[in-house]
């Protein structure tokens, strides 16, 4: 498949689950597999530990209930639906679950998709692993505390030609 059909596939299925969810996050449609959703600190599938730990209880105090379902059970929000697919001023985007600085403006750009898209993430800033969730794509996580961010597909522009495929809910910004 290629670049601008598996986009138009994307942008097209989230709408139909954004619009199954009638506005609120896809929480059923995406959020549970076969071994059901993550909560807490340990990541789904893995023994994988994160210099910063928290109890479940202390996630849903500290994030929105839309945050918590992107970063601790890997929920997706709605295409088209973050103000920063929409944000271009110089800054960095950092994980909203801890402040882990992820991203450097200046690789952001425009995928089409309906999500805020970076070529490069900073150095030592997220983690990759495989997700079969919905076939075998990489899922990206905050090396700092686990939090689910979105994925990387190897369509996105030079120099890396990735895209790293994020949810604005699990991010802010800092301008400079």
């Amino acid at each position: 498949m290629n670049a601008t059909t598996r986009r138009q596939f994307l942008t097209t299925a989230g709408i139909g689950l954004a619009t199954a969810a009638v506005g609120g996050i896809a929480i059923a449609a995406i959020v549970s597999d076969d071994t059901g959703p993550r909560a807490g600190a340990a990541p789904k599938n893995s023994s994988e530990t994160f210099p910063l730990t928290l109890t479940d209880a202390q996630w849903r105090d500290r994030l929105t209930s839309e945050q918590y379902v992107v970063l601790r059970q890997e929920g997706t929000e709605r295409p088209y639906s973050s103000p920063l697919d929409d944000e271009h001023r110089d800054g960095t985007f950092a994980c909203a679950g801890c402040d882990q600085k992820l991203f450097d403006a200046a690789t952001k750009f425009d995928s089409g998709t309906g999500w805020p898209s970076f070529y490069q993430p900073l150095a030592n800033a997220v983690g990759e692993r495989t997700d079969n969730s919905y076939g075998v794509r990489t899922e990206v996580h905050c090396a700092n505390c686990g939090g689910h961010l979105g994925h990387v597909f190897d369509d996105g522009p030079a120099p890396t030609g990735l895209r790293y495929c994020m949810n604005g809910v699990a991010m802010k910004f800092e301008a400079a």
